[in-house]
């Protein structure tokens, strides 16, 4: 008897202790399904599949073909502003309009800087609202941008100040600074000084045309652009300017734009569009006798163009101060 009783305490003993050792059903954490990116990969050699091999009659590719990329189109988004410099309310109001935009980079067709291009008003005149869209700045207003993104052309008023000389000091452009070209995206842009005072000439057998002529015969993007102060044709206050009257379309432009008259006009010439952009901030002008290439006119309020490119379109569009759309014009290519 009292051996079962021992051999029932010991069961009993025995049963406590494997109980106290066993330790509570507490779950896994969850498995880790990527490294951290401060732990390093393995560099361990990969244990070989156990799987069957492939005959030897069957070769594996002894590298992996490059996947051909896919090529995004060119792009790029430009604000034109013109007859804009005259440090005051519209031109607030419209250089608040195109940096709501966040446009690739700025042109302007002229009269920068009102009323002269004296030295002393460009930078309140440019600077002010622009500075972070030119390089080098060297202005008040705060910080300038990394790369030069702001690219003007001559305006009457830039020219009543002996040499244009603020605006040549001011700005730093490409080619003579006077006329030049750039490209950006799919756009190649050519910049003319349209102005009486160019040295190098201002009509079609000019040096400053030949140098557009050859250009555009040359350029291989697929948008060419011609911007300049005055206007070809106009049915503004102003009027056509017969000596920039030059065979764009013939030479290769796409696209003509200009300023001069405070309005905005688009015109249709040779089969291009002709667009006339001065309602930047100087006192706007009313309208005359419509040209039979007129096709829309607007002088209501101030306003800036906004232009989108692609391989295979471009669209012009223009804002009034309050952000209306006022017109819209696109061209295709295939």
């Amino acid at each position: 008897m009292k051996r079962i009783i021992y051999i029932l305490m010991g069961l009993t003993y025995l049963l406590a202790a494997c109980a106290a050792a066993t330790p509570s059903l507490t779950p896994f954490p969850p498995m880790q399904t990527s490294l951290p990116t401060d732990t390093p990969a393995s560099t361990e050699t990969p244990v070989p599949p156990t799987e069957t091999p492939l005959p030897s009659e069957t070769p594996l590719p002894t590298d992996t073909p490059t996947p051909t990329p896919t090529l995004l189109p060119q792009y790029v988004r430009f604000a034109v502003i013109g007859d804009f410099g005259l440090d005051g309310a519209a031109e607030a109001d419209v250089a608040a309009l195109v940096h709501s935009w966040q446009p690739n980079i700025v042109i302007t067709v002229g009269d920068n800087n009102y009323p002269s291009g004296a030295a002393d008003s460009m930078d309140a005149n440019v600077g002010k609202y622009y500075h972070d869209y030119i390089f080098p700045y060297t202005g008040t207003y705060g910080a300038g941008a990394d790369v030069n993104r702001f690219f003007p052309t001559l305006g009457n008023h830039d020219w009543y100040t002996a040499g244009a000389q603020p605006f040549l000091d001011y700005f730093t452009l490409p080619g003579n600074e006077r006329y030049y070209d750039f490209v950006w995206g799919p756009v190649h842009f050519f910049a003319l000084d349209s102005d009486e005072n160019e040295p190098d000439g201002i009509n079609a057998g000019s040096l400053q045309a030949a140098w557009l002529q050859q250009g555009l015969a040359a350029s291989t993007s697929t948008w060419n652009i011609v911007y300049m102060h005055y206007p070809p044709y106009s049915s503004g206050m102003h009027g056509s300017i017969d000596w920039m009257q030059w065979p764009f379309a013939a030479w290769g432009a796409d696209a003509v734009l200009t300023g001069h008259d405070h309005l905005y006009e688009r015109l249709l010439v040779d089969g291009i569009p002709y667009i006339i952009n001065g309602a930047g901030g100087g006192a706007l002008y009313n309208f005359g006798t419509p040209l039979p290439e007129s096709q829309f006119r607007y002088d209501a309020n101030y306003g800036a163009m906004l232009v989108t490119a692609i391989e295979t379109g471009i669209q012009f569009e223009f804002y009034n101060r309050v952000g209306e759309l006022i017109d819209s014009y696109q061209v295709t290519k295939p």
